[in-house]
C-alpha cells in the first residue's frame, strides 16, 4: 500500500542544499559539537571513548531521566527515546490504530501528522480541524472539533506552538481540548517539538503529558534545542501495556538510537534551559526583523505574527507561492516554501525565525521584491 508524497521533503530535498538564502527553516539555530560540550561542560574524551555497540530499545536510563525532568509528572518510565522524531508518529499510528478508524487532525500540518494516519486508517477517515485567519491572528473552533468528532474517533492530533501558523492556545482552550478527549475515551497525540519556544507576551501552556492520562507527547531537540542533526526524539506514553506495544513496532523501525547520539542529547539536557532561551533570544531579534519587513510591504502580504514557536504562515498576495519560489531561487539564491506544501495554500508560504542568517536571508528578497515591483500585479494578470 502506497503512502502519500512528503511534500515538505521532498521540498527541501530540492532547495535546502543548494540555496543559500533561506527563510523557510523550521529549525534554530544550531551548533557544533564540540560548543555543546564546551556549554554542558562534557569532555570531549568522554564522548570519543564512547562505544558504538546497541543500546536499550526504550532508551539509555540517564537519557530517559533527563527527559522526564523537563516535565512536572512524567518518570522515565514512561518515556521512549526515538532514532528520530518522525519515528514517533509511525509508531503512534501502528500502535494505537486499525484500518477504519478515525482520527481528527489539524490543517494545515507537517506532512507526517497527516499522511502517516491516512496510510494506516484510511483517507477518508482523517478529518481536518482547520485553522481560521482573523484580525487578531489564527484561531481554532473548539465547536468545529466537536462536530468532528463520532463513535468512530480513536485519536486527535495536535500541535503546538503550532507549524506552521505560530499558534499556541491559551490555558483555557488547551483545557477543553483535554476535556474533550477525556469525556470521549480518546487518545490525544500531542506533536511538542516546538515546546517552550513561546514568545514574549504569550501564556506558557504545560505539556499535555502533564495535563492528561489520555495524551501522548511527541518532542525531541530538533527544533526548539537547535540540534536536528542528533535525530533525537522522544515519546511520553502514559501506560505500560502500551508502553510494550510501541516497542514492539519500535523493533521493526530502529530497535534502537545510535549510542553518540543518546550520549550528546544527555548532554544537551544537561543545559536544556539554557538552548532553549538562546533559540528564543534569536527568534525574538528575527520578528523584530520580520515586523519591519512586512511593515514595508503592506501590499504584498498579510502578516499574522506568530505567538510561539519558530514559524510563522504568511499570505503572499499572489497567485501562486510555488512560481515565485522556484524563480525566487533561481534568480536570487533565496528560499521560499509555499503552504501549499503543508496542507494549506499556493497563497500562503512559511517562513521560519531560528536561524542566524535570517536577516541576510530577508535582506535579498527584499532586493528582489525592490527589483521587481509589479511581481503582485504581475502574477494577478
Amino acid at each position: 500500500m502506497k503512502i502519500a508524497r512528503f511534500e515538505t521533503e521532498h521540498f527541501f530535498a530540492q532547495y535546502e542544499f543548494n540555496t543559500p538564502y533561506q527563510l523557510c527553516n523550521s529549525d534554530c539555530e544550531t551548533m557544533s559539537i564540540e560548543t555543546l560540550l564546551e556549554l554542558a561542560d562534557v569532555s570531549v574524551t568522554d564522548f570519543t571513548q564512547q562505544t558504538l555497540g546497541y543500546t536499550e530499545s526504550q532508551g539509555n536510563p540517564d537519557l530517559r531521566q533527563s527527559i522526564a525532568n523537563t516535565y512536572q509528572t512524567c518518570p522515565p518510565e514512561n518515556v521512549i527515546v526515538l532514532a528520530t522524531p518522525v519515528e514517533g508518529i509511525y509508531l503512534t499510528a501502528r500502535a494505537l490504530l486499525n484500518p477504519g478508524d478515525e482520527v481528527i487532525v489539524l490543517s494545515p500540518a507537517y506532512d507526517a501528522l497527516i499522511n502517516m494516519f491516512e496510510h494506516v486508517v484510511g483517507n477518508e477517515n482523517v478529518k481536518k480541524w482547520n485553522f481560521h485567519s482573523s484580525d487578531d491572528g489564527w484561531e481554532l473552533k473548539i465547536e468545529e472539533l466537536t462536530q468532528l468528532l463520532s463513535p468512530k474517533t480513536k485519536m486527535i492530533v495536535v500541535n503546538f506552538p503550532h507549524n506552521p501558523t505560530g499558534y499556541i492556545p491559551s490555558p483555557q482552550i488547551q483545557q477543553e481540548i483535554v476535556a474533550i478527549a477525556e469525556q470521549n475515551n480518546v487518545w490525544l497525540f500531542s506533536d511538542e517539538m516546538y515546546f517552550g519556544l513561546t514568545h514574549e507576551g504569550t501564556t506558557q501552556i504545560p505539556s499535555m503529558a502533564d495535563l492528561s492520562p489520555k495524551a501522548i507527547v511527541l518532542s525531541g531537540l530538533s527544533k526548539t534545542y537547535g540540534l536536528p542533526g542528533l535525530r533525537t526524539g522522544w515519546l511520553v506514553v502514559p501506560d505500560d501495556q502500551l508502553i510494550d506495544e510501541y516497542i514492539n513496532w519500535k523493533f521493526y523501525t530502529s530497535i534502537c538510537s545510535p549510542g553518540p547520539s543518546e550520549f550528546l542529547a544527555t548532554a544537551a539536557l544537561k543545559i536544556w534551559n539554557e538552548l532553549r532561551q538562546r533559540s528564543l533570544t534569536q527568534i525574538s531579534s528575527n520578528l523584530q526583523i520580520a515586523d519591519e519587513f512586512f511593515r514595508r510591504w503592506p501590499n504584498h502580504f498579510t502578516w499574522n505574527r506568530p505567538l510561539a514557536g519558530s514559524t510563522a504562515l504568511v499570505r503572499f498576495h499572489v497567485n501562486s507561492v510555488s512560481q515565485i519560489t522556484a524563480r525566487l531561487a533561481a534568480e536570487a539564491g533565496v528560499l521560499i516554501q509555499s503552504g501549499k506544501t503543508l496542507g494549506s495554500d499556493d497563497q500562503h508560504m512559511r517562513i521560519g525565525f531560528g536561524r542566524a542568517a535570517f536577516s541576510t536571508a530577508l535582506g535579498k528578497f527584499d532586493d528582489w521584491l525592490t527589483d521587481n515591483p509589479k511581481i503582485v500585479e504581475n502574477q494577478k494578470q
